[in-house]
C-alpha cells in the first residue's frame, strides 16, 4: 500500500532488461513472449510471458520485499480464499543494473473488475465480503500473531496525518476541503481496532480485481498484505461501489462504526496521495481518484 510520496531513484525497466533477467535466470521460459501490460501499478512493472505467466519488478525502494512475501503467503492462503489469487512460481536475484528482488508468478485468467460494469452490483459487493471475511480468518498453525514479523506490520492512519492535511489544502478548489477535513479528523479520532489483529489485502480497490464470464474470478497484487487492522481494505467500497452495494458489502461483513469511519479515511488519504501525484499526468488516475475522494465523502 503507497503510504505517501518519498523521494526515490527509480531504475530504467524495459522489454530488453526484463529479456535478459527471464533468459539468464528461468531458462525455462527463454522462448516465451514478454508484452509490458499497461496500466500496472504504481509499486511495480509488470510484463506477461506467455500466455500464463508474469513478471514484476519493482519500480522504487518503497516495493523491495513485496514479492519474497508473496512467495512466501500467497501459496498457504489460496486454498482458504473463495477467489483466485496469483500463484508465484519463481524468485529473481538482482541483476543487468536492476538492484532488486523480482518475481514470476502464474497470471489469474480475467479482465479487471470496472465501476461501469460492477459499481451497482450487490452480488459482487457480498462476494468481496466474503473473500475478505475469509482472509481475516486465516490462522496458520504456529503463526505469532502477537509478535508480527516486520514485513506483515500495518501502517496507520497517524502515520499519514502530515502528507494528508497537506494534500487537502493543496487540492482546496478541486474538492471541497473543509469536508475532508472533517472526514479527516474523524477517521483519525474514531476507536481503533479492539478486536485480535486480523489480515488484510492492503490494496484491495478496483484494479486488483479481475473477472471472468459476468463474475468476479481473482484478486491480484497481495503487496500490501499484512495483519492488524482491516480497515484498509474497506477501500473498495468507495472505488468500486455505489451506495446501494455499498450498503450489502458493510453488511455482509459485519463493519462497525469506527471501522467504516477509518476505512473512509482511508480511501480519502490513498485517493489524496494518488491524485495529487499522478493526477496531472495521467486523466485516468484522475478519474478514479476524483470518484473515490466523492464516495468517500458520501460514506
Amino acid at each position: 500500500m503507497v503510504t505517501g510520496r518519498t523521494a526515490d531513484t527509480r531504475p530504467a525497466i524495459d522489454a530488453e532488461l526484463v529479456r535478459c533477467l527471464v533468459d539468464a535466470q528461468f531458462p525455462q521460459w527463454a522462448q516465451l513472449p514478454l508484452k509490458l501490460l499497461d496500466p500496472a501499478g504504481s509499486d511495480h512493472v509488470i510484463y506477461r510471458l506467455g500466455e500464463e505467466l508474469s513478471v514484476r519488478l519493482p519500480r522504487h525502494a518503497g516495493a523491495i520485499g513485496q514479492a519474497e512475501k508473496e512467495f512466501e503467503w500467497l501459496p498457504r492462503l489460496a486454498p482458504h480464499l473463495p477467489l483466485a489469487v496469483p500463484v508465484p512460481v519463481g524468485m529473481g536475484e538482482p541483476d543487468f543494473g536492476h538492484p532488486w528482488p523480482w518475481a514470476v508468478s502464474r497470471w489469474p485468467d480475467g479482465e479487471v473488475a470496472t465501476v461501469e460494469t460492477w459499481a451497482g452490483s450487490s452480488g459482487a459487493a457480498v462476494e468481496l465480503a466474503e473473500f475478505l471475511t475469509a482472509l481475516q480468518q486465516f490462522a496458520p498453525d504456529g503463526f505469532p500473531v502477537g509478535d508480527v514479523p516486520g514485513n506483515l506490520t500495518a501502517g496507520s492512519l497517524a502515520d499519514r496525518n502530515r502528507a494528508t492535511r497537506t494534500a487537502i489544502a493543496e487540492v482546496d478548489g478541486v474538492f471541497d476541503a473543509a469536508a475532508m477535513t472533517e472526514l479527516w479528523d474523524a477517521a483519525l479520532g474514531a476507536p481503533g481496532w479492539g478486536r485480535p489483529p486480523v489480515w488484510f489485502h492492503g490494496d484491495f480497490h478496483t484494479g486488483n480485481l479481475l473477472t471472468v464470464g459476468g463474475r468476479l474470478s481473482a484478486v491480484i497484487d497481495f503487496g500490501g498484505l499484512g495483519i492488524g487492522d482491516p480497515a484498509c481494505d474497506l477501500i473498495i467500497a468507495f472505488t468500486l461501489m455505489s451506495a446501494g452495494s455499498r450498503a450489502a458489502f458493510r453488511a455482509a461483513l459485519g463493519v462497525d462504526d469506527a471501522t467504516w469511519t477509518r476505512g473512509r479515511g482511508w480511501a480519502l488519504t490513498t485517493a489524496l496521495n494518488a491524485y495529487t501525484c499522478y493526477a496531472a499526468v495521467n486523466p485516468r488516475v484522475a478519474a478514479q481518484t476524483t470518484r473515490q475522494i466523492t464516495e468517500a465523502l458520501i460514506g
